[in-house]
Order: C-alpha cells, then sequence, then structure tokens
C-alpha cells in the first residue's frame, strides 16, 4: 500500500517510490528504474546527473560509481525508480560527512604553535639563568633567603608579559585589512592561519562552476560558433528546446523556476534567451506523441503537429544519430549526407568533445501522418541532421581573476572533483589551475 510519511519515520527495509522532484532522505538500493536519472552534486561533485541501474556491483566502487544506489541529499531529476531503504539520518553517506565535522578536533594555530614553543624556550633559558645566578650568588657568601627572592625576581622580570597584548594588537590590525576586503574574521587567530596558508584544494561544481550546465557553442552547415544570440542558429535552438521536458517557468516576482534535467534545461534556456519561448512555441507546434529517451537507443523522439502534417525531431548521442540520418539541413536547404559531410559534422564533434563539452545532435523527419509503429527502429531512420549543441558547467567570472591572486602571493591552488578527467582538465586549464607538466589524477590512482 503506497502511503506518505514523514522521512523521519523512514527504517532501513522500507520501500521508497521516487520520482522526478523528489529529495532523498535516505540511502538505498535500488531494484526497479525507468529512465532514472539522479543529481548528486552535494555529495559527489559531479554536475551531471547520474543514470542509475538496478544492476549488481562490486563492493568496493568510490561512492561515484555505486550506480544502484541513491543517497541522502540527492534529488531526482528524470524518470522513476523504487528504492530499499538501506541508511537513514546519520548513517546515511551524507550522515558521515557530518559526523567527520563534528568529530574534528580543534587544532591550534601555526601562531599558537610558535609562541607555546617560544614561552617553553623562554622559561627553560629562564630557569638556567636563575639557577646560574643562585649558585653564583650561594658561591659568593650570600644568604640563602635572599638569592631564593633574587632568582624569583629575576625570573618574574624575564616573563614577556606583554607579547599576549602585541600578538593581539597585530592580529587585531589583520582583521582590520580583512574588514576593507569584505571579510568578516569571527575569530582572531584565523588571520594569522589565512595569512599562512600555502595550498587551496577547493571544490569544482558550483565553488569553481556555476553549477549550471549552460550552452557555449552550435553548429550547423553554416559553421560552428561560441555565439548562441547568432539568428542563423534559431531553429536549431527552436527544435531542441521543443525535444525536451524541460520547462522554465516565470514566477510572479519576475524570477525564472527551472524545472527538469539539467542538460534540457540548458537547451530550454539558451532558446529562452533569444526570446524562443518553449511554452509559446508548444502553441503552434504542440507535443502529439513522444518516443521518451532511453539509454540503450541513446535517443528521443517528439512528434508535433504542424498546419498540414507532423514534425518529428529526434534529439541524442551525435554518432547514434548521425547513423540514422541520410540528409542534412544545408545553406540551400536539404542536401543528401555526402561522405564529405558526415567528416565535417565528425570533426565539428570531435572538436567540441577536446573543449571537454558534453554534445547532443539534432535531427528531424517530416510525417504526412502519425506512424501506426511505435518502434523506434521504424521511426528514428531516414532522418535529416540540423547540427550539434555544444554544453558544459561554466566557470564563474570571478574565479581566474582570483585563482591568479592565489598564484602571485605563492599558494598553490587544487581542484577537486567528481567530474571526468578531461572535463576537469580542460576547465582547471581555462581558470590557471593547470599548467604545462602538472598532473591530472583520479581518486583510485591517488
Amino acid at each position: 500500500q503506497t502511503v506518505v510519511i514523514p522521512s523521519c519515520e523512514l527504517v532501513p527495509g522500507d520501500i521508497i517510490l521516487l520520482e522526478a522532484g523528489d529529495l532523498l532522505s535516505a540511502d538505498g538500493r535500488l531494484i526497479e528504474v525507468a529512465n532514472f536519472k539522479v543529481e548528486e552534486a552535494s555529495l559527489t561533485g559531479e554536475s551531471l546527473p547520474v543514470e542509475k541501474t538496478i544492476k549488481t556491483l562490486p563492493a568496493d566502487l568510490p561512492l561515484g560509481d555505486r550506480k544502484n544506489m541513491v543517497f541522502s541529499s540527492s534529488i531526482v531529476v528524470y524518470g522513476r525508480g523504487r528504492a530499499i531503504v538501506t541508511e537513514t539520518g546519520m548513517n546515511t553517506e551524507v550522515g558521515k560527512i557530518a559526523t567527520m565535522i563534528l568529530t574534528t578536533e580543534a587544532e591550534s594555530t601555526p601562531l599558537q604553535k610558535s609562541i607555546g614553543q617560544l614561552g617553553k624556550n623562554l622559561g627553560i633559558i629562564t630557569l638556567g639563568i636563575c639557577a646560574f645566578i643562585f649558585a653564583v650568588g650561594l658561591f659568593q657568601g650570600k644568604g640563602l633567603f635572599e638569592m631564593f627572592l633574587t632568582s624569583v625576581s629575576l625570573a618574574v622580570a624575564a616573563i614577556p608579559e606583554g607579547l599576549p597584548a602585541i600578538v593581539t594588537v597585530v592580529l587585531a590590525l589583520g582583521v582590520q585589512r580583512m574588514v576593507k576586503k569584505h571579510a568578516i574574521i569571527r575569530k582572531m587567530p584565523a588571520v594569522e592561519t589565512l595569512g599562512s596558508a600555502s595550498i587551496i584544494c577547493s571544490d569544482k561544481t558550483g565553488t569553481l562552476t556555476e553549477n549550471k550546465m549552460t550552452i557555449v557553442e552550435l553548429a550547423t552547415m553554416n559553421g560552428s560558433s561560441e555565439d548562441i544570440s547568432d539568428p542563423n542558429f534559431n531553429d536549431l535552438l527552436t527544435w531542441g528546446a521543443l525535444c525536451t521536458d524541460a520547462e522554465i517557468r516565470v514566477q510572479t516576482d519576475g524570477s525564472l523556476k527551472e524545472i527538469g534535467d539539467p542538460t534540457e534545461l540548458a537547451i530550454v534556456m539558451a532558446a529562452h534567451k533569444q526570446n524562443l519561448i518553449k511554452s509559446q512555441i508548444e502553441t503552434q507546434l504542440p507535443r502529439v506523441f513522444e518516443l521518451p529517451f532511453d539509454s540503450t537507443r541513446k535517443l528521443m523522439t517528439t512528434f508535433h503537429k504542424t498546419a498540414s502534417d507532423f514534425l518529428a525531431i529526434t534529439k541524442g548521442a551525435p554518432d547514434v544519430l548521425l547513423a540514422a540520418c541520410d540528409t542534412i539541413l544545408g545553406p540551400n536547404g536539404t542536401e543528401p549526407l555526402t561522405p564529405e559531410l558526415r567528416a565535417r559534422i565528425e570533426a565539428f564533434n570531435q572538436s567540441m568533445g577536446e573543449k571537454a563539452l558534453r554534445v547532443l545532435a539534432l535531427a528531424t523527419r517530416t510525417h504526412t501522418v502519425l506512424p501506426e509503429s511505435n518502434e523506434p527502429t521504424d521511426i528514428e531512420t531516414g532522418l535529416m541532421f540540423i547540427g550539434l549543441l555544444g554544453m558544459i558547467d561554466p566557470p564563474r567570472k570571478e574565479v581566474k581573476d582570483a585563482v591568479a591572486v592565489c598564484h602571485s602571493a605563492g599558494i598553490r591552488a587544487i581542484m577537486i572533483t567528481g567530474d571526468h578527467p578531461v572535463t576537469a582538465s580542460t576547465i582547471a586549464r581555462n581558470l590557471g589551475i593547470l599548467n604545462d607538466g602538472d598532473l591530472t589524477i583520479t581518486g583510485q590512482e591517488l
């Protein structure tokens, strides 16, 4: 019996039903999936949604590769699934992180360690000198009590009472300088800790990047461009937006609410910026039929009613989609897909891949009537190739300058991410973190 219960009542062994938009509140082992994707950036740093499976996997896999599991704090962005709860609360993977943070013991700062060591050294030297003066006084025939008082007075005089005040004043000046840089320091010793930093390890997704997939390059037979405002690509963006399940809603305060898979949202948002509003386009070309995305086919097809016939739009992996095309939309209309044109498309695809872009291809086909067969092999064939869309989670604009400042201060910057090494390397190189001769290594290699 399906019931809705508070997340605090979940226990290991419960079966939970999951669908797009759900926020997971427990870890679980998947037992049923249907085009199921989960966004796990908060846990793994991977900016793209992870496609899940119910297959049995090795037990010693890194967290990001456990594709038959779902984790607390993750968000379902596509499809539906069913899972058995395995861990709840502080026993979940995100709970373990919280436990590590709570149980970490506070360490002394380098300055506190230095002052402590200085105090020990001064104490030893002072005791040595006092003992020497005490012995010399006795040797000269001075009274025992007199020399005791003299030694104690000397020890008291040797203690630098002004040292804590001096340290506090110096740190306070550091706090004042940080305030002028718009940084508030809660604990004064943190100023000294910041000043002694020599390495900064930073997460990538959402910290160095915007954590939002964005179209950055388009390619058709008219050429390739990193300017998505070029009107030559309006058809590519229009048809691309129609062949998605994502949507952008304008809120009453004028803000935009994004719903759906980040990859599809990137297409819809790129079209939206060109004033190609998906909801308005759909009133002119309403969807009447679809073949949902399938990880085996790596394609998705939607049918839209036009004034006289039906327009089928297919998007998916470039290599798979290109194999299903026999014509191409060129500058002068439909043209046969010759080996030369195919090679040109493949060159565009390779160029985008070398920039660590995630590439989707788009094709169309006109039908006079809706196909009687629902078989993808009958529908996703004889297509006309339209173009390629390249997207990436772009770096934040201010990060490159921040990295340059770190380098000028003698601080080494290291980027840590769950992304593919090629993607990570490209972004790190663009930010100035990765230079010639530097290494990119995976967690397993480390």
